[in-house]
């Protein structure tokens, strides 16, 4: 972590501030719901920050590698959530730190350019509106004090006031509520002190305060901003018996009813012999959380219905191909695609294929008929491609494949091209 790499900088902080930093760095590794995409906080007044920056060891939608200063306020809290590593019986090195403390950190970093914002999450400490108080107080003083700019993210309690939220939002660039499992029965199995709809709650009223600062920005260019980011969350994955399906269906519901920008999704790490978690020595994959991460992908980009990826009769997702390749080979009846003919809804459904290629298609062919040389140049993947479109100089591809025939040959491909590049990282040590 680079906070572990950095901290001998801070030679100059007593024993007791670094022994925080270390702890409360390290318990918030566990958060992955972050980003910097959206914000729109300008830099005035010569003060601290970059405008649009700000997330440690993530990307922002243009593809730029930025980093965040990332920690909790406190691993106390009060609650008893099994999934948690800070839950209140874990036998862990707890650490607060102080408001102040927080703040000059923040400072301290930035000016050596170690990062280029703050995230900010905390246990829960006496009470929902006291720990939220200490975060929108973090913010307030690093804007108004200290005139920084940068990205902040505020990770919201839930269950805290109204009036907080929107201080909140007035101080953060995004804000997020951690939905924390799939159903409301999954969290009420493993936090049964935690309601939902204390979740629910702050989401929809940040959602109605982000449309009405929208709509009032049209009105008034010097509307106070108001969470200009969005707002995003995060579940834990594999904890529980929750399928795809289910984890899925709450995620589209999120971003369809509370206008989410992102819901992360968190492979579970087994931390305990709780028998309602999974044993030790048994955690989440990560391919599924890439292939949650893909399906997510499909239905907020490339124009696919929820259903279409997951539902009742597939209610996993296949953890050997993409989503979008298994969607394709359940429906082979649909290709192969002419791609100097088919419209772009379809053009995007074909394997190998992404977004600004298929835009590139649209925009190509209307000077000339499209080959292989051409789609091979606009950057499509032709090794799965290849069996779902037709082109200039191929009529059929696919007629002499069955299904499973396609599916091994791109599997073999694909394994091929992952032991060559493990191969090549190895002959490097």
């Amino acid at each position: 972590m680079v906070i572990k790499l950095i901290i001998l900088v801070f030679l100059s902080m007593n024993e007791r501030i670094l022994e925080k930093l270390n702890i409360l760095a390290d318990a918030a590794k566990y958060d992955v719901s972050c980003s910097s995409s959206g914000s729109k906080r300008k830099n005035e007044s010569r003060g601290l920050g970059t405008t649009g920056n700000g997330i440690c060891h993530a990307y922002t939608e243009d593809g730029r590698c930025v980093s965040l200063l990332k920690i909790l306020l406190t691993n106390h809290c009060i609650f008893e959530c099994a999934y948690c590593i800070n839950r209140k019986s874990n036998d862990i090195k707890r650490a607060a730190f102080t408001v102040q403390e927080v703040v000059d950190i923040t400072i301290n970093f930035y000016r050596r350019n170690y990062i280029e914002g703050l995230f900010l999450s905390s246990g829960i400490f006496k009470d929902a509106d006291t720990t939220m108080e200490r975060l929108v107080l973090i913010a307030k003083k690093l804007r108004s004090e200290q005139n920084f700019n940068g990205y902040i993210h505020l990770k919201t309690i839930p269950g805290a006031s109204d009036e907080l939220m929107k201080q909140a939002a007035q101080y953060a660039d995004r804000l997020s509520v951690n939905i924390e499992m799939p159903s409301e029965q999954s969290l009420k199995l493993l936090a049964p002190e935690k309601n939902h709809q204390d979740m629910m709650n702050p989401m929809e009223y940040l959602k109605n305060g982000i449309i009405q600062y929208k709509e009032e920005k049209k009105t008034f260019k010097k509307t106070p901003l108001f969470a200009p980011a969005g707002q995003s969350t995060q579940m834990v994955i594999g904890a529980t018996a929750d399928t795809d399906l289910q984890v899925l269906k709450t995620a589209n519901h999120l971003y369809k009813k509370m206008h989410l920008k992102r819901v992360y999704y968190s492979g579970y790490v087994p931390i305990s012999n709780d028998n309602r978690l999974p044993a030790i020595g048994t955690p989440v994959p990560i391919i599924r959380e890439n292939r949650l991460y893909q399906a997510d992908w499909l239905f907020r980009f490339y124009q696919f219905n929820m259903n279409e990826i997951v539902n009742t009769t597939f209610p996993q997702l296949d953890l050997d191909i993409d989503p979008k390749l298994g969607w394709a080979l359940r429906n082979m009846n649909m290709f192969p695609v002419d791609i100097n003919k088919a419209d772009y809804h379809m053009i995007l459904r074909i394997p190998g294929v992404g977004v600004l290629s298929a835009q590139k298609i649209i925009s190509a062919r209307k000077f000339t008929r499209l080959g292989w040389e051409h789609l091979q140049k606009i950057g499509i993947a032709k090794t799965r491609a290849k069996y779902f479109i037709v082109c200039k100089e191929i009529i059929d591809t696919m007629k002499d494949y069955t299904v499973q025939q396609i599916r091994n040959q791109i599997l073999t491909l694909q394994n091929s091209k992952y032991e060559a590049t493990f191969s090549s990282q190895m002959s490097l040590f």
